[in-house]
């Protein structure tokens, strides 16, 4: 392998682990009610129902636990690389709404200075986005469970044509 490759493989390495500890302690904070404080909130299911309702998104306790699993999961499948990209999708929409019915509306920034009744704005969620979309589009590298799988099968297919060649 080239210098350049490994250096391509390790930077989608560290993007999926780093969005995989992210996307994990925040599915485990809606779900569990982990990490919870100052700054943080309450967290668990039902503060997460109350939070959606708030927003104006319908659904209480079904649809605060579908956001946990889908950043619980997601996360834990993006930093395996395991169905990256559809793990990457999934992740990608549940951001998506938070920017539609959360942080559009409190402009660019996040609230750095803790502004009481304030929210956060889209920055945060943009680098969430440009992340997801890179994993997306290309995939979880070599260095993953879709890469492995992925080198299998062509090591497969290459075994196949060498026989054939053969005959």
């Amino acid at each position: 392998r080239t210098t350049a490759a490994a250096m391509r493989y390790t930077g989608l390495l560290v993007l999926r682990v780093t969005l995989a500890c992210v996307f994990v302690a925040h599915g485990m904070h809606k779900l569990f009610g982990l990490w919870s404080g100052p700054g943080v909130g309450p967290g668990g299911v039902q503060a997460t129902a109350d939070h959606l309702a708030r927003v104006g998104l319908q659904g209480g306790t079904t649809l605060a636990m579908l956001a946990g699993v889908v950043q619980l999961v997601g996360g834990a499948f993006v930093g395996c690389g395991l169905l990256t990209r559809w793990a990457a999708s999934a992740l990608l929409g549940y951001v998506a709404i938070g920017i539609w019915k959360e942080h559009f509306r409190w402009g660019f920034f996040l609230n750095w200075v803790g502004e009481h009744g304030r929210g956060n704005g889209l920055e945060y969620s943009i680098v969430l986005v440009g992340a997801l979309v890179c994993l997306i589009l290309a995939g979880s590298g070599r260095w993953s469970s879709d890469g492995r799988r992925a080198a299998d099968a062509e090591s497969r297919a290459m075994g196949r044509a060498r026989v054939r060649g053969k005959h």
